[in-house]
Parts: structure tokens; C-alpha cells; sequence
């Protein structure tokens, strides 16, 4: 039986690794401060954009006399993390792009098809067909507010609650079985001082996707109603890196370093934790559900797998109000 080593890191290590082309929302430069890309001169057909190598599509409507945005990805400079309410969708909590960068991407998620919460981008040029290395993630002032205060549309999150970042990859028209799971605010764990809700840009590893022609987004939530997600259904990206071919190792900077082995697990799973943050790790099944939660005493932590069932899990460390998750199989 071969044993495998999973390294928990937004870092990417191989004999070779892809030329990469990244999205950074900087070109055009908007104007003036403390504004966003509107474009409302078709309505409702995409009035998106095109950065690095893909496009990121946009939709607004002004039926009814009134302008508005339908969905899509809007790049902005907004600086507001304060404000709360739909009059501040624009607006990253962070107040800032990755790296301290002036713009960033807004995303609102829906589809007019379905009227669910999920929305398309696609790859275009020598990226099509090429694996995804990722995206920087963060939370709207918008949704960040209304999770942790509630709003007039959505209630205040409580323990037991969650908000989900779902991403999917389509190749030759059809969804490939792969998805990549990112909580945007958590709200699960038995020490309730480790709900948290994103406030930072962080790193969403999209290599285990594949090779794929376009993503699907999607979000979800635990605060429904018959309308459907109340939460607002908006994220924050940055550098969006697509691959084009294979060069040198590339690096991404790491958000955590650990391992865990052997996969597959038969009875026991072990975890070696290098990063000093690190205070929980969790299993869960691969629908989100969470089966274990083990606090974090030192370098090296035991989990008995024994009692799973046969089938892929994802393994999540948590810390500082960070998170990165990887899957294995219990055998």
C-alpha cells in the first residue's frame, strides 16, 4: 500500500511547477479613492472584464428607472470596513487589497438561471485547460457586519452557524467531482472562543481542481429564510492565478506548515504541527459536517480514525482567526 505525506500549506511544491499569470485588479487604476467599476451601458448582458487570464463577468440592470447590480465581479478601491448595509457592498473589510494593493475585486454571487447563489468565471488563452492555482479571500464590510451584528435581512450568526465558499471546476462543458471548501466565518467548534469570522486575505488552494475551462462559485449559509440565504451573498478576491504551462517552482507564500499521515488512514492519523498559531485541528465529512475537533497542546497530535467509515474527509487546522484544509482518505 502506498503512504502519503499531506502538507498543509498555501506554498506549492514539485520538480516543476506552472507559468503563472495572476489577476491583481490593479489595471484599469480607478480614477479617484473610495470608488468601484460600474459599466452601465448594456444592461443586462456582461459588462465584465478581462484581468490576467480570465474573465470575470458582470452584469447590472436598470429596469424599474434605477440602476443596480445584478451579479458578478466589480473591482474596487472602497476603503470603508466600518459601515454596515447594502449602501457599503463594495467595500472589502479589509480596507485594502492583498499585500497592501489600492484595488481588489467585489464578487456577488447569485444566478438569474437557477436564483441560487453561484456564479461563473471563465478562463480565457493559455490558461484554458490548465490548473488554477488559487485566489486571496476575504469578506465585504457587507457580509462581514451583517454576520456578526445581523441586519435588517439576516440574523446575527450564533454557535453552530457557518458561511461557505464553495468552488467547483467545469472542463468540456461538464462539472468535474473535485470542490474546494473555504468557511468564510465558522461558528462550529466546542470552544466557542474559536468561532470566527474571515477579516484578512487569505489563500484558497483551487490545484487539487485540476485541469479546468471556468469556475463555479458558490456560497452558502446556515441563516435561510423562504427566499432562500439571507446572509449577503458577497466575497472579496485578489490575485487570481491561473497556470500556462510548465517552468521553474513558483512560490506562494504559506499561511501554515504541517503534516499529517498516512493517507490512507487505517486507524490513527497523525499530525505534525510546525506553526506555532495553530491551536485546533477538525475532521470533517465532505459535506461539511463536523465529527471531531481535538485541541492543539503541542507539536504532534493523534486522531483516532478508527470509528469512520471508509471515504474521503477533510482535515482543517485552525488558528488566529485562520483556517486551511486538505483531504484524506480513511481506508
Amino acid at each position: 500500500m502506498r503512504t502519503f505525506t499531506l502538507l498543509f500549506s498555501a506554498l506549492v511544491l514539485s520538480t516543476t511547477a506552472m507559468a503563472q499569470a495572476v489577476a491583481t485588479f490593479e489595471s484599469p487604476a480607478l480614477p479617484v479613492a473610495d470608488t468601484y467599476y460600474v459599466n452601465y451601458s448594456a444592461p443586462g448582458t456582461d459588462v465584465g472584464f478581462n484581468d490576467g487570464l480570465a474573465h470575470f463577468p458582470c452584469v447590472y440592470d436598470t429596469s424599474g428607472g434605477y440602476s443596480f447590480w445584478s451579479y458578478g465581479f466589480a473591482y474596487s478601491n472602497m476603503t470603508d470596513s466600518v459601515t454596515s448595509g447594502f449602501g457599503n457592498q463594495y467595500a472589502a473589510k479589509t480596507a485594502i487589497g492583498y499585500n497592501v494593493s489600492a484595488q481588489y475585486a467585489v464578487a456577488y454571487c447569485y444566478s438569474p438561471v437557477t436564483f441560487t447563489n453561484t456564479m461563473n468565471l471563465s478562463l480565457i488563452g493559455a490558461a484554458i485547460g490548465e490548473p488554477v492555482s488559487g485566489f486571496y479571500v476575504t469578506n465585504s464590510t457587507y457580509a462581514y457586519n451583517s454576520i456578526r451584528s445581523g441586519d435588517a435581512f439576516a440574523r446575527k450568526f450564533h454557535d453552530g452557524d457557518w458561511f461557505l465558499l464553495t468552488v467547483k471546476g467545469y472542463t468540456a462543458g461538464g462539472l468535474t467531482t473535485d470542490s474546494v471548501n473555504f468557511y468564510l466565518a465558522d461558528y462550529r467548534f466546542t470552544d466557542s472562543s474559536m468561532n470566527y469570522i474571515v477579516k484578512n486575505w487569505q489563500w484558497v488552494n483551487l490545484s487539487s481542481l485540476g485541469h479546468v475551462d471556468s469556475l463555479q462559485f458558490q456560497l452558502t449559509s446556515t441563516d435561510n429564510g423562504s427566499f432562500g440565504m439571507n446572509t449577503p451573498a458577497y466575497f472579496c478576491m485578489d490575485n487570481f492565478t491561473t497556470n500556462e504551462g510548465d517552468v521553474a517552482v513558483k512560490n506562494i507564500p504559506s499561511q501554515y506548515m504541517a503534516k499529517a499521515y498516512p493517507n490512507p488512514a487505517v486507524n490513527t492519523l497523525y499530525v505534525d504541527i510546525t506553526d506555532d498559531t495553530v491551536q485546533q485541528v477538525s475532521i470533517m465529512d465532505m459535506t461539511g459536517n463536523v465529527l471531531g475537533v481535538y485541541n492543539v497542546t503541542g507539536r504532534h497530535v493523534e486522531i483516532n480514525t478508527s470509528a469512520l467509515a471508509a471515504g474521503m474527509y477533510t482535515l482543517q487546522l485552525m488558528g488566529s482567526g485562520k483556517s486551511v484544509t486538505t483531504k484524506f482518505v480513511k481506508q
